[in-house]
This record gives C-alpha cells, sequence and structure tokens, in this order.
C-alpha cells in the first residue's frame, strides 16, 4: 500500500489515541494488560467475543497487533489448554502479524534474500493455529478471516486467495474485517485488478444490512486505486467530481442504528470517510466524521498519506476537532 506524500502534520486538533479504532472498554483493558505481559485479559477478552465474529473479528486483531513478540507465551497458554479455539486463533493471527514485521520492503528485496526467506517461514507459522481453530469453532468466520491475510502475505495463488475468502463469507457474510482483506486482495497494489476491487466494494456497500459500515469499502477502495498509483497530488486533488459523489452517496447509506449498540468497527468507518472529505474540502461531512471518531485513529486510510497519528491530527486541526 504506498505511501503518498502530502504537507507535513500540524501540532493541533486532539489528543490522538494510536491504533485503538474502537469504542470497546473491554477491549481497550485487555489491550493494556496484554501490552504489561498479562495475556490472561487477552484470553478473556476473546472468549467473550464468542458468538459475535464482528468482536471476535477486531479482538483478535487488535490483541494479535498487541501481543508481537510474545507468541511464545501464547503457546504456552495454547499447551495448558488445546481444546480452546480462542488461543488457536490468537496464536495463529500474532504469528501473522509478526511476520508482517520481518516482510523486507520490496525494493530491498534482492539483498534481503535470507530476510524474504525468514518472513516466508514466520507468515507459514500462522496456518496451522488456524486452522486448529477453525476445526475446534466450525462456524467461526475469524480463523479463516485470518487465513485470507496469510494467503496474502505468502503471496498465494489467486484460487487459494479465493478459498478462504469464500470459506469466511459463507460463514458470515457481512464480516467487516474480512471484507477489508478481500478489498485488499483485490487491490493493484497486491495484483489484483481496480474495476474488480472497486465492483467488490460497490457490492458490499449496497448489501451491507442496517447498521453495517461496509459502505466504508467504497472510500477505502479509492484510497487503494490512487496508492497503487504512487502518483503525488495536492489535498484537493485526490478525488475527480464522480468519485466524491459516489463517495457521499455511500456515506449516506450508512446508518448507525444497530440492534445492540454501534457497530464494532464504526470508529474504523468514521476514519474512512472522515479522511476522504478532508482530502476533497468537503468540510462539514469530514468534520462530522471525524468527530465521531473520539479521538481514535485507524491505520487505514491514514497510511496512505503518511505517519497515521500524524496526518490525522492535522486533518482534526484543520476542521478544528477537539
Amino acid at each position: 500500500m504506498g505511501a503518498i506524500e502530502v504537507e507535513p502534520a500540524r501540532a493541533r486538533g486532539p489528543r490522538a489515541i494510536s491504533a485503538r479504532p474502537w469504542a470497546d472498554a473491554m477491549l481497550d483493558e485487555a489491550a493494556e494488560a496484554v501490552r504489561r505481559g498479562v495475556l490472561a485479559a487477552g484470553a478473556s477478552a476473546l472468549l467473550g467475543s464468542r458468538g459475535d465474529p464482528e468482536v471476535r473479528s477486531l479482538r483478535v486483531e487488535a490483541l494479535s497487533r498487541t501481543a508481537v513478540g510474545s507468541s511464545r507465551s501464547i503457546e504456552a497458554l495454547v499447551a495448558a489448554d488445546q481444546a480452546n479455539p480462542d488461543l488457536w486463533l490468537w496464536l495463529g493471527r500474532t504469528r501473522i502479524e509478526e511476520a508482517w514485521a520481518l516482510k523486507p520492503d520490496v525494493r530491498a528485496r534482492a539483498v534481503q534474500a535470507d530476510r524474504l526467506q525468514s518472513y516466508h517461514a514466520a507468515m507459514e507459522l500462522g496456518r496451522q493455529p488456524l486452522l486448529a481453530a477453525a476445526a475446534l469453532a466450525p462456524s467461526d468466520p475469524v480463523p479463516w478471516e485470518c487465513l485470507m491475510w496469510l494467503a496474502l502475505g505468502l503471496d498465494r495463488p489467486r484460487a487459494d486467495k479465493d478459498s478462504v475468502w469464500l470459506e469466511s463469507s459463507r460463514r458470515w457474510p457481512t464480516l467487516y474485517g474480512a471484507a477489508v482483506a478481500r478489498m485488499v486482495t483485490l487491490s493493484p497494489s497486491w495484483g489484483g485488478a481496480a474495476q474488480e476491487m472497486l465492483e467488490f466494494a460497490r457490492l458490499a456497500a449496497a448489501r451491507a444490512p442496517e447498521g453495517s459500515p461496509l459502505p466504508a469499502l467504497v472510500p477505502l477502495a479509492h484510497f487503494e486505486l490512487v496508492a497503487s498509483e504512487r502518483t503525488p497530488m495536492s489535498r484537493g486533488g485526490w478525488f475527480p467530481f464522480d468519485v466524491q459523489r459516489e463517495m457521499i452517496a455511500a456515506a449516506g447509506r450508512w446508518s448507525e442504528r444497530r440492534p445492540g449498540g454501534a457497530h464494532p468497527r464504526a470508529v474504523e468507518a468514521h476514519n474512512a470517510f472522515g479522511a476522504a472529505f478532508f482530502l476533497t474540502d468537503l468540510r462539514r461531512p469530514a468534520r462530522g466524521h471525524l468527530v465521531r471518531t473520539g479521538g481514535r485513529f485507524s491505520e487505514l486510510p491514514w497510511s496512505h498519506l503518511g505517519d497515521p497519528g500524524q496526518q490525522y491530527q492535522r486533518a482534526c486541526g484543520r476542521l478544528n476537532v477537539s
């Protein structure tokens, strides 16, 4: 996902809460505990997510990123409770996140063959735990969502990428995290085709159930497309008028009304729309979405602009979001 240079961030805006784009108090507490090495809190948070794939998808992603470097400790938990699908799932996704940290820069691969081999080996270590999690919880789509990132990271053939997407989507067709993984898989930056990616995002948005933030795939797909072209553009030149209209329509289709409260990924969706509208000088909708982030920014789409935290704060500062 290529980064496109924009002007440096200003030191205004809200106090940003780094890499915690959610409104989940239990996950906040668990992530902080895992950061301190208290892995039992992470296991408890995953146990509490059983039966809600959207919560489970978010929590395992967040806790795995927090636990990078601690997979051996999760292995010890698995060894003591080998029938626990939560622990197998956490171990597999953590190994994937640890592998991403080893991925060589594409421009340096010619002189980093050993590191590339280590990256592939580390990524492959995530497969068996995720298959174990899937076997222990056959109706859970989240292990298959995680396997989508593994297939992407290993640059598996398209048939392999399609098969894990099918396994996830047939268990939970509207799982936001899996839809993002599929969209990235179809991105030109990862060997996909622009039209197929855009069609996928548009169809997901059109079929989104009430309260689902899947319409946010539309701006995210356009960010992916621009980033894949690696063409520096000014803030006003990111998206042409027809794309702006499409994103406005997508935002209009998303209602946060949802039985049981806001969607677990709502903060991420507000970041996606807020960033897109900020870059197109649509100040009022941009501010409306960024206010709803509560100071919590997501990696996507801000990482396409540079440092996510700096770019988020820059936008909030320009829009007087406090």
